[in-house]
């Protein structure tokens, strides 16, 4: 035999598989959630999990309320109450006095313009 390396035995030969250096690339392994990273990725990992999950509990939490909106507006509209007008009101409601008051002033002025008053 010869100085050196000793090959390892062929079991399943592949001639496409990667060698060297490309076999060890970064990335080339994902690491399954079961498995615990170390040093600062661990905790970076740990963060973004966390944040993720904030995230979509906060989502489904929308997402209920927006049902629950929903619901009180087929309620109002099976009461007679125009939705629209509603919605609206509601939207008035939110905003300032003053900038309430300002955006009424020019929807009259366009209105004026318009000749719709």
């Amino acid at each position: 035999m010869s100085k050196g390396k000793e090959r390892e035995p062929n079991i399943e030969y592949d001639p496409y598989a990667p060698r060297g250096p490309a076999r060890e690339r970064a990335g080339a392994k994902l690491a399954s959630e079961s498995e615990e990273a170390s040093g600062p990725q661990a905790v970076a990992a740990g963060q973004l999990r966390a944040f993720i999950e904030r995230i979509e509990r906060v989502q489904e939490d929308i997402d209920a309320l927006s049902d629950d909106r929903k619901e009180i507006y087929a309620e109002c509209k099976a009461m007679g109450f125009d939705t629209k007008a509603v919605r609206t009101l509601v939207k008035l409601r939110k905003m300032d006095v003053a900038e309430r008051q300002e955006a009424e002033a020019i929807l009259d002025l366009y209105k004026a313009a318009l000749g719709m008053s």
